[in-house]
């Protein structure tokens, strides 16, 4: 089972494991502060491609589409954390305020098509 959460919200029990997949550590909260089991900066949609979309909902569909095509050309990032996936529950940590508009959703899309 793959899950999305806010880096900002507490961690719980049901959270499984923590994977942050964002490139940029979020704002405001300490390293030591974040409950996580894994960064992946890897995972993360290319410097370009993050700024290109910068969260607007209206290029949702062409961020899902160009993002697919990175994972699909980067398939060592996500090959391991698919495999966890297939053992144990993962939630997939991010920063942006838009709780439908994100990478880890996106991610998370992606990972359950290949399940």
């Amino acid at each position: 089972m793959i899950l999305t959460k806010r880096a900002y919200d507490p961690s719980q029990p049901r959270d499984g494991l923590r994977i942050l997949v964002d490139r940029l550590w979020p704002r405001g909260i300490k390293k030591e502060d974040l409950l996580l089991d894994d960064w992946i900066k890897d995972i993360s949609p290319s410097n370009e491609l993050r700024q290109w979309f910068a969260h607007d909902p209206a290029k949702w569909a062409h961020f899902v589409e160009k993002y697919s095509k990175e994972l699909n050309d980067n398939k060592a990032c996500w090959e391991p954390l698919l495999k966890k996936a297939k053992r144990h529950r993962v939630t997939l940590l991010y920063g942006a305020k838009d709780e439908e508009h994100n990478n880890a959703v996106a991610l998370k899309q992606y990972l359950e098509s290949k399940l």
